[in-house]
C-alpha cells in the first residue's frame, strides 16, 4: 500500500504550477499594459511635436508672404475693419501704410528714410507672429517727416526675408506665364544638380566632359562661382532645398583667405560680392554681408594707385595687384574700374563703413573730371598718369557696363544721385551721335568707333543696350526720353535679328553691318555662343516697360533653341558656331548662365510683382539690389550719430 503523503504531493505540485502560472501571467499583463503605456505616451509626444512641427511650417510658409511689408500692412488694414468704421479705417491706414510708388518708374515718390531699415544681429527664425518674426531681416519704422529719431509711439513693422520665388501679392494681373516659366525652372534645376553632381564647389561645369571647368576666369581654385552666381536665381524661382545646399556651402567652405590667385577685380566684384549682397537683402541673414565684407576687403589693395583708379587683378593673399599685358599701355579697363559702384555703394550702406563708397566715388570723381575727346569715354585709361590709353569707344566688350552703372548708381540712389544721371545723358548723347548708326536694311546698331572710324561691327555684349535705353527713357521724362526709347527697341530688335538670321536661332558673339550683310558675323572667331544674356536682358526690361507680347515670344524662341542646341544630358554648353546646323558645343556651363540667362527669362514669363523694377535695380551679373528709399529690403545699417556734450 501506498502512504497516505503520496496521494496529496501532485495535489500540492499542481496547485504550485497553477500558482506561479497564473503571477507569471498577471505580471505580463502589467508589464505589457505598461509598455502599450509608455508606446501610448511616446507616440502622443510625437504627434504632438509632429503638430507643433506642421502648424511651424505652416506659418512659415504663410510668413513667407504674408509677411512682405505690403502684405502686413494689407493685413493690418482688414482687420482693423472689424473693429473701426470707415473714417478711423482710413486715418489708421493712412498712418500704417508703406509709401507707394508711383505707377511710372520715374514717376516722383514718397521715400522711405534712409534710416527706416535697421539691420538687428539676432537670428533669422520665422515664427507665428506677423510683427516678430525674421527679427535679423532688418526694421522698418515710420519717422516724422521732420526726420527725428522714432518715438516709443512709432509704429515698428519688421521686414521679412523675400519670399521663396519672389514676391507674389500680385497674381490676379495674370501676367504669369506658368507653362514658360516652369520650363525655365526645369532647365535651372538640370543646369544646377549636374553642377552639384559633377563640380560641386568647384567654379564651373564641364557638361560634355562631366568634369568641373579648371580653365574660368576663376582658375582650378574652389570658389563656388555657380554656386554664389546662381543662389540667388534659385531663392526667386523659389527651390528652396537648391538654396540651402548652397548657402552650407558658403557657409562652410566659402573664403578667400587661404586663395594666392590673381583674381579680377571686375569679375569677383560682381560675381561674388553682387551676389552675396542680393542674398543679404533677401534674406537679412548677416552672413551673406559678412562675407560680401570679406570679398570686397581682398579687393581693397587693387585701388593703391596714384590716381585711385583700380588695377584690373588682385593676388588675394598678398594684396599685389596690376593690369593686363594686352590692355592698351598698362592701362585699366572702363567697364571694370567703372562696374564697381554699385556694389561699393551698398556695402557701405549695410556695413556703415564709408570706405566702400569713398573708393567708388574717387572713380567717379576722375571720369567727370577728364576730357573726353569729343565727349566720348575711351576703353583704356592709365591709373598712374590718369590719360586715356587707346581711343577706341564701346558699348560692347571694355565699355558696356560703366554707362550702365551710371544710369543705375541714380536709380539705386532713388534717384538722388543727380551726378550720376546727368553723366549718362551727357554719355548716351555722345554715343547717339557718334556711334548709333541705321543699316541699310533699317535696323539700329550701336557700332565700335575706333580713332573717328566706325567699325559697324556690334558686339553681343551690347544687346543690354537695349534695355538700358529704354530704362533711361522710362526713369525720366526730358528732351532725350521718345530717342531712348526709340533707340532701345531697335537696338533689341537688332539683336532679336541676329538669332533668328542663325540656323540655331541664336545670336553670335558680334555681327556686321554692310551693304551685303546685316546682323550677320562674318569672321570665325564672332560666330560662337557662349550662353550669354544680354539679348534675353532687353527683352525683359522691355516686357515690363511695355507688356509688348513681341518680346516675350522673342524669348520663348530662345528657350526652345537652347533646349535644342545647349542642352545636354549633363548640363548646358555653348556653341562654337550658331550658323551650323549641327553646331560643336563647347563643354562650358558658364555661371552666368544661371545668374544671368535663366533669370532673365524667368523673370520675363513672370507677374510685375516679382522684383519690379521701381524697388530693384540688376547689376551687370543680373544680381538685384533694393533701391534706396523705395524698398525695404534695403537694410541699411543704423548711423551711429556723435552724442553731444552740450548741457
Amino acid at each position: 500500500m501506498c502512504p497516505k503523503t503520496s496521494k496529496t504531493t501532485p495535489l500540492l505540485l499542481i496547485g504550485g504550477i497553477c500558482f506561479v502560472i497564473v503571477l507569471v501571467g498577471i505580471t505580463g499583463i502589467t508589464l505589457i499594459n505598461n509598455i502599450n503605456l509608455s508606446n501610448i505616451i511616446r507616440l502622443n509626444e510625437k504627434v504632438a511635436s509632429d503638430s507643433v512641427s506642421n502648424n511651424e511650417n505652416q506659418i512659415k510658409e504663410l510668413n513667407y508672404v504674408n509677411n512682405h511689408p505690403r502684405n502686413v500692412y494689407l493685413k493690418l488694414n482688414a482687420s482693423s475693419r472689424h473693429d473701426e468704421d470707415d473714417e478711423q479705417m482710413q486715418k489708421e491706414q493712412e498712418q500704417l501704410e508703406l509709401p507707394k510708388i508711383s505707377a511710372v518708374i520715374g514717376g516722383s515718390k514718397p521715400k522711405v528714410e534712409d534710416n527706416q531699415v535697421k539691420e538687428s544681429s539676432e537670428a533669422i527664425s520665422p515664427s507665428s507672429s506677423t510683427f516678430s518674426s525674421h527679427s535679423s531681416a532688418g526694421e522698418l519704422t515710420s519717422t516724422p517727416s521732420g526726420g527725428d529719431a522714432p518715438s516709443s509711439s512709432t509704429v515698428s513693422v519688421t521686414a521679412p526675408p523675400l519670399p521663396f520665388g519672389g514676391v507674389k501679392y500680385n497674381q490676379s494681373s495674370g501676367l504669369i506665364d506658368y507653362e514658360k516659366r516652369n520650363q525655365v525652372v526645369k532647365m535651372m534645376e538640370h543646369a544646377w544638380h549636374n553642377y552639384k553632381l559633377y563640380a560641386w564647389g568647384k567654379n564651373e561645369l564641364r557638361p560634355l566632359s562631366q568634369r568641373p571647368h579648371s580653365a574660368s576666369i576663376f582658375g582650378s581654385y574652389d570658389l563656388g562661382a555657380t554656386i554664389v552666381d546662381g543662389l540667388d536665381t534659385l531663392y526667386i524661382m523659389g527651390l528652396e532645398k537648391e538654396y540651402r545646399e548652397g548657402r552650407d556651402w558658403i557657409e562652410r567652405k566659402f573664403s578667400l583667405d587661404n586663395i594666392s590667385a590673381e583674381l579680377s577685380v571686375f569679375e569677383t566684384n560682381i560675381r561674388f560680392v553682387g551676389g552675396m549682397l542680393t542674398l543679404y537683402a533677401f534674406t537679412g541673414d548677416p552672413l551673406y554681408k559678412e562675407k560680401a565684407q570679406h570679398v570686397a576687403d581682398k579687393l581693397l589693395p587693387a585701388f593703391q594707385t596714384p590716381t585711385g583708379i583700380p588695377y584690373a587683378l588682385v593676388n588675394t593673399k598678398t594684396g599685389v595687384a596690376k593690369n593686363y599685358g594686352w590692355a592698351s599701355g598698362g592701362s585699366s579697363i572702363l567697364s571694370e574700374f567703372g562696374t564697381l559702384h554699385l556694389e561699393f555703394a551698398y556695402l557701405s550702406d549695410i556695413t556703415g563703413n564709408p570706405l566702400y563708397r569713398e573708393r567708388v566715388q574717387t572713380i567717379r570723381q576722375v571720369l567727370k573730371e577728364i576730357e573726353k575727346p569729343k565727349g566720348l569715354y575711351p576703353n583704356f585709361l592709365n591709373p598712374k598718369t590718369g590719360k586715356w590709353g587707346q581711343l577706341h569707344m564701346s558699348l560692347g566688350a571694355l565699355g558696356d557696363s560703366y554707362y550702365e552703372y551710371l544710369l543705375k548708381a541714380w536709380l539705386q540712389s532713388g534717384q538722388t544721385d543727380e551726378e550720376a544721371r546727368e553723366m549718362f545723358d551727357e554719355a548716351m548723347l555722345a554715343i547717339l551721335d557718334k556711334m548709333v548708326r541705321t543699316s541699310p536694311g533699317g535696323l539700329t546698331y550701336v557700332s565700335d568707333l575706333k580713332f573717328d572710324r566706325l567699325e559697324h561691327k556690334m558686339d553681343h555684349l551690347a544687346c543690354f543696350s537695349g534695355g538700358l535705353f529704354a530704362l533711361g527713357a522710362a526713369t525720366r521724362q526730358n528732351d532725350y526720353t521718345d530717342k531712348y526709347m526709340e533707340v532701345g527697341k531697335g537696338i533689341t530688335n537688332t539683336c532679336h535679328e541676329s538669332y533668328i538670321r542663325a540656323p540655331t536661332q541664336l545670336g553670335p558673339e558680334a555681327f556686321r553691318f554692310s551693304e551685303a550683310v546685316e546682323a550677320r558675323a562674318l569672321r570665325s572667331q564672332e560666330k560662337y555662343y557662349i550662353l550669354r544674356p544680354e539679348t534675353f536682358e532687353s527683352y525683359f526690361v522691355l516686357w515690363r516697360l511695355t507688356h509688348d507680347q513681341k518680346y516675350r515670344d522673342w524669348g520663348w524662341e530662345a528657350v526652345l533653341a537652347l533646349e535644342k542646341h545647349c542642352r545636354t544630358a549633363h548640363g548646358y554648353c555653348g556653341l562654337r558656331n550658331v550658323y551650323q546646323q549641327e553646331p560643336q558645343k563647347d563643354d562650358v556651363q558658364q555661371s552666368f548662365f544661371l545668374a544671368e540667362t535663366l533669370k532673365y527669362l524667368y523673370l520675363l514669363f513672370s507677374d510685375d510683382s516679382v522684383l519690379p523694377l521701381d524697388e530693384w535695380v540688376f547689376n551687370t551679373e543680373a544680381h538685384p539690389l533694393p533701391i534706396k528709399g523705395a524698398n525695404a529690403y534695403y537694410r541699411q545699417a543704423p548711423v551711429t550719430l556723435p552724442v553731444s556734450n552740450a548741457s
